[in-house]
């Protein structure tokens, strides 16, 4: 049986709140063009994630997280814009950046690693 992979569970999890939140801006707030972009690098955060596990060489592992780090950014970019233009309410806001901000973390800390053993 594989260890559980935290990156991997992390930002899987953080996809399913963003195709919500997404539903959610869509839905109630009527926002459709900054909803889109958050559904966008929301949810590529763990799909670059996945591609970096199933990378073919180390080169490739660390591009694939250098794409998820960066949709993370970005990620936490739409977010406090959506906060900043009252879309999100502050306690909404709270309950999900730190979540965006952890995956910037785990998966800076991974890329520091992978690229230190090269």
């Amino acid at each position: 049986m594989k260890p559980e992979n935290v990156v991997q569970q992390k930002s899987y999890a953080f996809a399913v709140r963003i195709v919500k939140l997404y539903q959610y801006l869509t839905s109630t707030k009527k926002e459709y063009v900054l909803s889109k972009q958050i559904l966008r690098s929301g949810t590529s955060i763990g799909a670059n994630v996945e591609e970096a596990i199933g990378g073919q060489s180390k080169a490739d592992f660390i591009s694939k997280l250098s794409i998820a780090y960066k949709e993370a950014r970005e990620t936490s970019y739409w977010l406090r814009l959506l906060k900043d233009t009252d879309y999100l309410t502050e306690k909404e806001f709270e309950s999900i950046h730190p979540d965006v901000e952890e995956l910037c973390r785990i998966i800076g800390s991974i890329q520091k690693s992978a690229k230190g053993n090269e």
